[in-house]
């Protein structure tokens, strides 16, 4: 990657990630979680298989690939499909957001030992501020109180997946062309939800306007854009740094919300914001 897109990648992911949120809650309201998905994901391959042909990109050798199919497993099965569920089942977006802006911790407490990375002082300190400020925007916007165990849980496992597929490409990714690399990943997501969507929902969906807009969002700016920046900046950068984004998305997902599903944004919030901003800005120095 290019240094001035390496510069601009950080606030393209964030922009795309944090609206994908509200989006997708909107997308849940005319089909299920894994018919969603699965839509997505079939949908997303069949718009990559016509360019194999027209670029003849060079695909990995059959290593790079399994690494390749088990990023998008994490990411694409584990941590799409159970915040989606988590969604389906009840839990607020504040909640899900929350439980997953937890991944930045969870990176710098492995990182050390598993990729090789140290956390400095000030870092940590980024890191905790990152985390008091989305806490703070979550919880101004009604907190996390009431939500459903299962969906929960859920959110939990969605972070673990997450956290998972961070380390795991900063270990064994390597650099491949986003066409092979973006059609195995969702090539993976495709054979894990499509039997689910078929046996648990009969991929039912309201086919409305609506649903056609959530899932070209979906599929072009979250999934071809944004993972794509996503991996192309772990791979170009500390796993800390890079994960210590993920605070940003809750109170830009909440910013998002507030036109989208029409939750507003007390003044408690921006102050939460704010202070997102600073701990991100100490976290990636």
């Amino acid at each position: 990657m290019s240094r001035p897109l390496l510069l601009a990648a950080p606030i393209v992911f964030l922009l795309l990630w944090s609206a994908g949120f509200a989006i997708a809650k909107i997308g849940l309201q005319h089909a299920g979680p894994f018919t969603l998905l699965a839509l997505r994901y079939v949908i997303a391959v069949l718009v990559l298989l016509p360019l194999v042909p027209l670029l003849k990109p060079a695909f990995p050798n059959s290593r790079a690939a399994w690494h390749i199919a088990v990023t998008g497993f994490f990411i694409q099965v584990a941590y799409f499909g159970l915040c989606y569920i988590a969604f389906k089942s009840g839990v607020s977006a504040g909640g899900v957001a929350i439980i997953v802006c937890l991944q930045p911790i969870l990176v710098s407490l492995i990182a050390p030992s598993l990729v090789g990375e140290s956390v400095s002082s000030a870092r940590w300190l980024g890191l905790a501020l990152g985390l008091g400020g989305a806490v703070t925007v979550i919880l101004a916007r009604s907190g996390i109180a009431h939500e459903p165990p299962l969906g929960v849980l859920c959110a939990v496992g969605g972070l673990i997946g997450m956290t998972a597929a961070t380390l795991y490409e900063k270990r064994y990714g390597t650099t491949t062309h986003p066409v092979p690399a973006n059609l195995i990943q969702y090539a993976v997501g495709a054979v894990f939800t499509l039997p689910l969507a078929l046996a648990v929902e009969g991929v039912q969906a309201d086919w409305t306007p609506e649903l056609f807009a959530v899932l070209a969002y979906l599929i072009i700016g979250n999934s071809l854009v944004a993972i794509t920046l996503l991996l192309a900046m772990i791979r170009a950068g500390e796993v800390a740094r890079v994960s210590a984004l993920f605070y940003l998305v809750p109170p830009l997902s909440a910013l998002f919300a507030w036109p989208l599903l029409g939750e507003a944004m007390p003044p408690l919030a921006w102050a939460g914001m704010a202070l997102a901003g600073v701990g991100v800005t100490l976290a990636r120095r």
